[in-house]
């Protein structure tokens, strides 16, 4: 079964996380991709692809370092990265597309 899900850098009440801070909202997006994995009944290691939008292309490196803590490194997953000038609500600065498969 495949699972497709975008999440931003939200709270369970919707709020963006860490406003101006790209580590806060990278981590607390991809906590938020390990809370429907987990929904799913599936890991990080069920993760084939990621979707990356950055309002900052030149955060990819730190992007890279904080995805590393979650994704298997071993096998990290297929990953394409994308400049936007502006996400769903401001003050976001990162979102993630990610697919996986049980």
């Amino acid at each position: 079964m495949e699972r497709h899900q975008i999440n931003p850098p939200l709270s369970a009440d919707g709020q963006v996380i860490g406003e101006g801070d790209f580590d806060a909202q990278a981590r607390q997006t991809f906590e938020n991709v390990g809370a429907v994995l987990e929904q799913a009944g599936a890991g990080f290691d069920a993760v084939v692809k990621l979707g990356v939008y950055l309002t900052d292309i030149g955060r990819l490196r730190d992007f890279g370092r904080i995805r590393d803590e979650f994704v298997v490194t071993s096998e990290p997953p297929a990953s394409t990265a994308v400049e936007v000038s502006s996400l769903a609500l401001p003050g976001m600065m990162i979102e993630v597309d990610a697919i996986a498969v049980r």
